[in-house]
């Protein structure tokens, strides 16, 4: 009797919000699969998934995890539209570019001269980066090559200056394919240098053997390549063969081995952590 009762029962629970046309509650697939997305992609933001949805359309030929990154740089809006302060303030992982940004008064700790037997004079990086570089410098000229550093550390101001002179030579939209604005610049951490090789002029690095011994050892000393051929899109700026920044060699190894840019690497690893 009581299997009896307990039938009727179990029939009333399923029947009556048929009879009632009260919807049964199901599974929220939707918040399954976003949740399974967030296990799968780390870097994957709740809060960005309209804009993802929308980058995917626009793009449907990019792998998803492609679409997270590039977004979550800002790719998928117009660069100094929805810029944000950049963390990691005097860290050697700071990300300065065209959506994250200095202010005017920041200047790095421990800024310290470079030797003027390898760059102009003038010229200071912040201390962990300085001590890098010229270990980089003395084995480069031990086996031949020579590094000399015509641009480091600029203040905002330096910069701001610099970036209004361009724009008055070539106008605004294609000094904005080489120069940052101020407050958007990488020089502004004082972990970033322009070099040559002391013979021909920087813009011609890459035509020189020490461009190549560069490339395949500067990230032996924590230094990257750090607006790469084929990478503008992401970057922001034309190819630089002559422009390398700081990150430590753990990162820096990781950049060299994955053949991507340190805007990715910070994403995938570093942003919110």
């Amino acid at each position: 009797m009581k299997k009896f009762y307990l039938a009727i029962i179990v029939f009333l629970l399923v029947i009556t919000p048929i009879l009632l046309n009260v919807p049964v509650k199901k599974a929220n697939n939707k918040n399954i699969e976003e949740n399974s997305k967030v296990k799968k992609y780390p870097y994957y933001k709740k809060e960005y998934k309209k804009r993802y949805k929308t980058y995917q359309l626009l793009n449907p030929n990019l792998k998803f995890e492609k679409v997270i990154i590039k977004v979550n740089i800002g790719l998928d809006q117009k660069p100094y539209t929805n810029t944000k302060p950049a963390d990691k303030l005097n860290k050697t992982n700071i990300l300065v570019n065209k959506y994250r940004s200095l202010n005017p008064e920041y200047t790095p700790n421990n800024l310290v001269d470079l030797d003027p037997s390898y760059s102009r004079n003038g010229m200071k990086l912040v201390k962990c980066a300085k001590n890098m570089l010229e270990i980089m410098v003395h084995d480069a000229k031990k086996e031949g090559y020579d590094i000399r550093v015509m641009s480091s550390y600029r203040s905002y101001q330096y910069q701001e200056k610099l970036y209004n002179d361009y724009v008055a030579v070539d106008g605004k939209k294609e000094a904005d394919t080489y120069s940052a604005r101020p407050g958007f610049s990488e020089h502004q951490t004082g972990l970033a240098v322009d070099i040559d090789n002391n013979l021909l002029p920087y813009t011609s690095f890459e035509q020189t053997k020490t461009y190549t011994w560069m490339i395949n050892n500067c990230y032996k000393y924590g230094f990257i390549l750090r607006y790469p051929k084929d990478k503008e899109e992401i970057t922001g700026y034309n190819y630089e063969s002559w422009h390398y920044r700081y990150v430590g060699k753990d990162i820096a190894k990781y950049i060299h081995t994955h053949n991507i840019t340190f805007d990715e690497y910070y994403i995938k690893f570093i942003d919110n952590n």
